[in-house]
């Protein structure tokens, strides 16, 4: 847990500041990271609803549901402002970061690094860099971000933290938020957020592909404007032909120690071709497909599906599965026998299920419509996904 030192106490409060998830790949919703093993978005009743009522059999395929959060705008002596959660348990120990936590690491560095008029704080220089530039920057079709060129820099207690690779879409996401919430509400308003596993964090350096599933993405709630404007991104994509399209990935290339990032601008234009390769990409490490990584990704794809085929009246309407690896190199030892001995587990993967402020099932708080049997859509969209990776494998 992340906490403010003890001294802060009589001007703001015991909390935990709240940072951006630096490895938030897809999704328009914020999601920070409360600890490192922990991260918090904002509560959606049908969401919380759904976490609630999980099936027992889905519960592998879904991030632990830790419950939810209050959340405040705060104010910190410099004037910059942050979001600020209630601790689940009070704690007064010294500012520290857990040594996992290698985002919040990077985060509350750059925001201490002193600032001044002409030289302004790295935070705030990467700020006005993706505000000028979105179009060039959020919205190309890739950017590399280094985990070891960047110099290193010095926290408050003197110690020395590397500027890790993070993928600018949380950033982003996290700016937007900040936005929203001070334009709609006072700034003491009390905000709920819900607490999930952070299904990355036995990462070193997680590799996570984004996709959008179904045929459909829009809830039964929406807009005839808000369904018409779903409706064409999913004609227009391979949402469509296959069920599935990319929303958002990062990949580490061992070559050049950084992330190759794509974004959800980049999934909305892939053709079938396309999206395959895509694919390719995200098991390519720069220099090798991770041809190891297939099998237990298909394996694990192929048990989500049978429980998918089991629900029958859910529709997993914008929901999200995330592909994850990690994509440190395997360590090797000399063998007795051979030239090298991988240790450890380098096909270590997992899939999970995220994103259900739009799923609806018999029994959902405020269903407007009641559906028979499993969600074909999902299902179309995973039988594809396993059939290209299938197809990869095999070649």
């Amino acid at each position: 847990m992340v906490v403010r030192h003890s001294s802060d106490k009589g001007k703001i409060g015991v909390g935990v500041p709240l940072e951006p998830f630096l490895h938030q790949v897809g999704g328009h919703l914020s999601v920070l990271q409360y600890d490192a093993y922990t991260v918090c978005k904002p509560l959606v009743s049908q969401e919380q609803k759904f976490y609630e009522s999980l099936p027992l059999a889905m519960r592998c395929f879904t991030p632990k549901y830790k419950g939810t959060i209050t959340v405040r705008l705060r104010r910190d002596s410099r004037g910059h402002l942050g979001l600020v959660a209630n601790p689940l348990k009070e704690n007064l120990e010294p500012f520290q970061v857990s040594p996992e936590s290698r985002a919040v690491a990077l985060w509350q560095t750059l925001q201490q690094t002193p600032s001044s008029e002409s030289s302004p704080c790295p935070l705030t220089q990467l700020a006005r860099s993706l505000k000028e530039s979105a179009a060039k920057v959020l919205l190309r079709s890739d950017c590399h971000l280094s985990t070891q060129a960047s110099p290193l820099v010095e926290s408050e207690d003197g110690s020395q933290v590397e500027r890790k690779g993070f993928n600018p879409w949380g950033l982003h996401c996290h700016q937007a938020h900040l936005t929203r919430l001070c334009s709609q509400y006072p700034e003491d308003k009390r905000h709920r957020f819900l607490l999930l596993e952070n299904v990355v964090s036995q990462y070193k350096q997680p590799c996570i592909l984004d996709l959008k599933m179904g045929t459909r993405q829009h809830g039964d709630d929406a807009s005839e404007e808000k369904k018409a404007r779903h409706m064409k991104k999913c004609a227009q994509s391979t949402s469509a032909c296959l069920g599935v399209r990319i929303c958002g990935m990062q990949v580490y290339q061992t070559d050049q120690k950084s992330f190759l990032c794509k974004d959800k601008y980049y999934g909305r234009k892939l053709s079938v071709e396309g999206f395959r390769q895509a694919l390719s990409q995200f098991l390519h490490d720069g220099t090798r497909l991770r041809a190891e990584l297939l099998e237990p990704i298909l394996r694990r794809l192929q048990a989500l599906l049978t429980v998918i085929k089991s629900q029958s009246s859910y529709r997993f309407y914008s929901s999200s599965v995330l592909i994850i690896y990690d994509g440190e190199p395997p360590q090797t030892t000399q063998g007795s026998t051979s030239g090298g001995v991988t240790s450890g587990d380098p096909a270590k993967v997992d899939v999970r299920m995220i994103d259900f402020a739009h799923t609806t099932y018999k029994g959902s708080w405020n269903e407007h419509t009641t559906y028979e049997g499993p969600d074909p859509g999902y299902i179309f969209g995973l039988e594809n996904l396993i059939g290209i990776l299938r197809d990869i494998q095999g070649e």
